[in-house]
């Protein structure tokens, strides 16, 4: 059963390994050559593709599972939605009537809560940043479309691993994390992030939509409190970004996502379900300088 990628980056190449290593055939979308070259190398069935074309999505594989995992790139020249929203309208008008499943990755960036509440699928979705609003405008046009009844849509908390913790650099090298002290982090090892993937190609009914975390929020100072021990610096002060830029917007953002539908229909087994356990994992060889 051939699976189709679109966005192969920090997670979508995970996955893509996962199913090659299960001897599944893996075709996968990159914007340039050299890229799909690396992704041909891993075994890969590369299509030179952009989301942002349709006319270079003309002639996607026949494949029952598909992956839409897109990043945004702010060096592109384009807008969140010409990315996020248009380019998944071009990937669902070109679909092959093979495709059974369809799993979109969105972010949990769709909850706009700000007062500490849990909050889990059914929870109102009200986004008050451009990532959420853009993704949840995504999620409805996914959910109108006559691929909709395909979906599973997966709403994922922040995603941390090796190579990518938020604030690193600054918290090592300056000692200043610029974000406030105040709020919940909601986080989901890259491991974990994949199993979510897997697990819902494998059991999800759709359409169905889950919130991927590892339902244990953080407050933010504590998470640089025990990241500063681990990497033997002293704890960062926090300096709170200038009221009304984007970074202050996010810093607003204060709720707990909830993993349960996910654990109990997606049986997903959480290889990091604290951030202690994933922070150890992520920062080995990664000394303080």
């Amino acid at each position: 059963m051939s699976k189709l990628v679109i966005g192969c980056g920090y997670l979508g190449r995970r996955v893509a390994m996962q199913w090659l290593g299960q001897g599944e055939t893996v075709h996968a979308i990159s914007r340039c050559n050299r890229r799909a070259g690396e992704l041909a190398a891993e075994g890969m069935l590369p299509i030179v593709a952009d989301v942002s074309r349709p006319a270079t999505l003309d002639k996607l594989p026949a494949v029952r599972t598909v992956l839409f995992a897109v990043g945004y790139d702010r060096k592109s020249g384009l807008s969140m939605e010409e990315v996020y929203v248009d380019g998944l309208l071009h990937v669902l008008d070109r679909l092959p009537d093979s495709v059974q499943r369809f799993i979109y990755v969105s972010s949990t960036g769709v909850y706009g809560q700000e007062d500490g509440s849990w909050v889990d699928e059914d929870s109102v979705s009200v986004p008050t940043r451009p990532g959420g609003m853009t993704c949840l405008a995504a999620e409805q046009k996914l959910a109108a479309h006559e691929v909709g009844d395909l979906r599973v849509v997966l709403r994922l908390a922040g995603i941390y691993g090796p190579g990518r913790i938020p604030r690193l650099e600054s918290m090592i090298t300056e000692g200043v994390v610029r974000a406030p002290a105040q709020g919940y982090l909601n986080l989901i090892y890259i491991d974990d992030a994949v199993q979510a993937v897997l697990a819902a190609e494998r059991y999800a009914v759709p359409p169905r939509t889950y919130t991927v975390s590892d339902g244990h929020p953080v407050y933010r100072s504590e998470f640089y409190r025990v990241l500063a021990r681990f990497c033997s610096v002293p704890t960062p002060s926090f300096q709170p970004p200038l009221l009304g830029s984007g970074k202050a917007e996010r810093g607003k953002s204060d709720k707990r996502v909830s993993n349960s539908r996910m654990l109990q229909e997606l049986r997903v087994q959480l290889g990091y379900p604290s951030f202690r356990k994933g922070l150890t994992a992520a920062l080995r060889g990664v000394q303080a300088r």
